[in-house]
């Protein structure tokens, strides 16, 4: 049976960790805490949380590298606690990697309210979507694990967010304005060099060599494609593989 999220709550001030885990708990999430950076990366180590608060400033390790050493075991999702609310400290905060930032003081509901909206965000998949394995790539999309040849390759949130989309729709052209709206929101949706540029590091982390396009392939004025199969080609700017199915 599915059990409610996890969550783990890193804060050197326990006065913090408690209020956060009364209203945590007090919303049917499940809470682990821990007092320092060092601690909190030991708990997620041991217990697997589905989301990670973290105190920016803690004595030991500070949140932005605990975060960082998180993002190299799996990409799981952050939000950044801080005394600090000036807009500055949110976009840097957010800009290092962090699926989103709460300024102390916080309302208890809309801390509650903000970890929902960054699982949802999050998951992509439901429980039970299995694994996507090709060639010597294996995709766990309920883990939200990559490995090539056997070995754990190590996402971004963002470089996972989009592996993530196009294996849950293998074989299928996922269109550009669908992957910019899933990963980044609707206001980039029109973005294409940025979702171009972000393409092209998860090409890398499935093998391809540069300038190639390994097995995500590009339909020009459409989108991108995840070929499991290894027998779709890349069109050409006028027209698209007509075996191809378009994801809407």
């Amino acid at each position: 049976m599915k059990t409610q999220p996890l969550v783990l709550v890193a804060d050197d001030e326990p006065r913090i960790t408690k209020l956060v885990a009364l209203t945590l708990q007090e919303e049917g999430f499940r809470v682990v805490t821990a007092s320092g950076g060092e601690e909190a990366l030991k708990k997620a180590e041991e217990v697997r949380p589905d989301i990670v608060l973290l105190d920016i400033v803690m004595p030991d390790l500070d949140g932005i590298e605990v975060m960082r050493q998180l993002r190299e075991w799996r990409p799981v999702p952050v939000i950044l606690l801080t005394a600090k609310g000036a807009t500055s400290d949110k976009a840097k905060g957010l800009d290092l990697g962090a699926d989103d930032y709460i300024a102390k003081p916080f309302h208890p509901d809309e801390l509650a309210a903000r970890v929902r909206a960054v699982l949802r965000r999050a998951s992509g998949v439901s429980p039970g979507a299995g694994i996507v394995a090709f060639e010597d790539i294996e995709i766990d999309l309920e883990r939200r694990l990559l490995r090539r040849g056997g070995e754990l390759v190590p996402l971004s949130r963002t470089e996972w967010l989009l592996l993530q989309h196009l294996a849950a729709h293998a074989g299928k052209v996922v269109l550009h304005s669908e992957l910019l709206t899933k990963v980044w929101g609707p206001e980039y949706r029109d973005d294409l060099q940025y979702l171009r540029v972000w393409i092209s590091r998860v090409r890398r982390k499935l093998g391809a060599a540069p300038g190639e396009p390994g097995p995500i392939r590009t339909f020009q004025g459409i989108g991108y494609v995840l070929d499991t199969e290894g027998d779709l080609s890349e069109p050409a700017a006028s027209a698209a593989a007509p075996s191809a199915t378009v994801s809407e």
